[in-house]
């Protein structure tokens, strides 16, 4: 059994991240006292927890993934983070093609790449 200390300093985290989990209902280390104590089964939900968060998941849809023992629900959740996901992957690419223009000219506007992008935005609208 690990302190929250401990826990926090493996990971790299402030302690009051994992109290904050904690109260979120992603963590139920066990107490001594007042004290809390982690077991090896929290320290897996540590690190499940931070790969859904470098994968972009939120909190909630942490929650749901963690605690949901329904496939379905899983799924549905899965769902919306492919979409949220998809529409992330979209607003990279559109900043990728702005940045890849390496445009030599003084005015922006004048930029033949930039303004094939502007024609396209207008366009949508």
């Amino acid at each position: 059994m690990k302190s929250i200390g401990e826990v926090a300093a493996r990971f790299g985290l402030p302690t009051h991240v994992l109290r904050y989990w904690e109260a979120e209902g992603l963590l139920t280390p066990a107490r001594v006292g007042a004290r809390r104590r982690y077991t090896d089964a929290d320290l897996r939900r540590v690190a499940a927890i931070l790969v859904a968060k470098e994968a972009g998941f939120e909190l909630a849809d942490i929650r749901s993934m963690l605690t949901d023992s329904s496939a379905a629900g899983r799924a549905a959740m899965a769902a919306r983070q492919r979409e949220r996901l998809r529409a992330r992957i979209a607003r990279a690419q559109a900043a990728l093609e702005l940045l890849e223009g390496d445009c030599p000219h003084d005015d922006l506007m004048t930029c033949p790449h930039f303004r094939t992008l502007l024609d396209r935005q207008l366009n949508r609208s």
